[in-house]
């Protein structure tokens, strides 16, 4: 087999959790060809990023203080697992770097990528090491990216014909390879990283290129669940589901894989299986191109409608509302330009029939910004007092069961809200994408939880 294992943050931190990791994939590797994708040690992303701040401020105080926390940790493992010249070397570079970012008084998205991207720089020479195998970054590898810094998009066809060229001349039962998750390079070799969920990226490109039988994403959960289980505690295990499923989950919050991630594994029909590195017997959650079928077990033969009841924390609903809006060709497009423009991510849309009204779920940290880029582009755009009022209402949560057996069955909408007023709990807004695989309701924050149990006690899935 061809297998592509990817270890979360959780299972890098430290060099006793690195062993662990090493040891599950050097017992794949004995049979089977193993690709190894790491990401940064547990919170050292966030402490690179504020290194880059710090750098990028002046402020060498703080940037020191931040390279020292990220030097101890990673001098900690280094010792113990035997590359404390390598560590030292690696460390100096970022110290030099953070340095020469302090001295120009600017940090660049560029410059911001060349950072961060020592989270798994590090990660990965000491995991190469406990592994005794070769360590590359994603760019060695042959992932190639636009210029886009922060969150480059892949030039696929290029990445997957490159990963394929270099990583097939190294791999065989017995011979593993490392790979740093998350980095990549542009043509010009310069590095580049590929924002939210990158290492998971890194690591079904990896498997679309190698067309791996499946990659296994390792973390410190035992996979999907219907719910929270801090919500719900009848929660369970997915065995099985589908990516169209994965991705809607991943969209509304679910503790998934971006659903950016799981496009190269769909599109080449890879299955992606998530595992928790600390309870390795558990098979976890397998994400395929079948449909899942009721209950967690994959003999069974009843089709069940909703799978899980993810839910999305902390956003806010703006509303852009006027009788001016009323047939007015333009008035979506500078809405969404606006929103793209300011780089504000869309969770949710909701407009009326008579067309007065739109209503757009951000998340409660981009509200601010999110209203500001309206209130400037749309006047602008078409006219004095084209929307009459923007309104906001933050403390928003979005509630959506999602499955594939919600598509073409009749009756599934009555029952989420016949369950949701059963609970006494108010619906702000609603949507339905045209897959049917999921309704997003919009609820008050304090009616969230009450919202997901309603709707997971009225589908059976605890």
């Amino acid at each position: 087999m061809k297998l592509v294992m990817k270890f979360g943050g959780t299972s890098m931190a430290g060099a006793e959790k690195i062993r662990h990791a090493a040891s599950l994939a050097l017992a794949q590797a004995a049979q089977h060809e193993v690709v190894c994708v790491v990401s940064a040690m547990d919170g050292v992303t966030e402490q690179l990023l504020e290194l880059a701040a710090a750098a990028g401020h002046g402020n060498r105080s703080a940037m020191l203080a931040v390279l020292a926390e990220i030097r101890t940790a990673h001098e900690r493992a280094a010792k113990e697992l035997g590359c404390v010249s390598e560590m030292e070397a690696a460390l100096v570079k970022l110290e030099t770097l953070a340095s020469g970012i302090g001295a120009i008084g600017e940090l660049t998205p560029r410059s911001n990528d060349a950072v961060v991207a020592f989270g798994e720089r590090l990660s990965t020479l000491l995991m190469g090491k406990a592994m005794n195998c070769p360590a590359l970054d994603g760019a060695q590898a042959g992932i190639v990216t636009n210029d886009h810094f922060t969150s480059a998009d892949p030039l696929m066809e290029l990445s997957l014909f490159q990963v394929r060229q270099k990583l097939g001349v190294l791999l065989a039962p017995g011979k593993p390879v490392v790979v740093s998750g998350f980095i990549a390079a542009n043509q010009h070799g310069v590095t580049t990283t590929l924002g939210r969920g990158g290492s998971d990226y890194t690591a079904t490109i990896l498997g679309a290129a190698i067309k791996a039988d499946e990659i296994w994403i390792w973390s410190d959960v035992d996979g999907m669940m219907t719910a929270d289980p801090r919500v719900v505690p009848t929660a369970k295990l997915l065995s099985a589901i589908s990516f169209a499923e994965a991705v809607e989950m991943g969209k509304f919050g679910a503790k998934s894989m971006h659903p950016r991630a799981l496009e190269p594994a769909a599109e080449h029909h890879i299955p992606v299986r998530m595992r928790n590195t600390f309870k390795p017997d558990n098979p976890g959650t397998l994400i395929g191109a079948q449909t899942r079928l009721a209950g967690s077990d994959a003999g069974s033969t009843t089709k069940r409608e909703v799978t899980a009841v993810p839910a999305l924390k902390n956003m806010a609903i703006i509303t852009v509302g006027g009788a001016t809006m009323i047939g007015r060709p333009g008035t979506a497009a500078a809405i969404f330009d606006a929103l793209a423009l300011a780089r504000v991510n869309v969770h949710m849309i909701c407009q009326s029939v008579s067309e007065s009204g739109i209503s757009i779920a951000v998340s409660a940290a981009q509200c601010d910004l999110a209203r500001g880029a309206l209130e400037r582009a749309i006047n602008a755009a078409l006219g004095e007092k084209t929307a009459r009022a923007i309104d906001t209402q933050t403390g928003v949560s979005i509630v959506a069961p999602v499955g594939d057996g919600m598509k073409g069955t009749p009756g599934i909408a009555a029952r989420v809200f016949t369950a949701i007023a059963r609970s006494g709990i108010n619906v702000i807004a609603i949507a339905q994408g045209s897959s049917e695989r999921s309704i997003a309701l919009a609820v008050m924050d304090k009616d969230g939880p009450e919202a997901v149990r309603a709707l997971h006690s009225e589908f059976g899935l605890g």
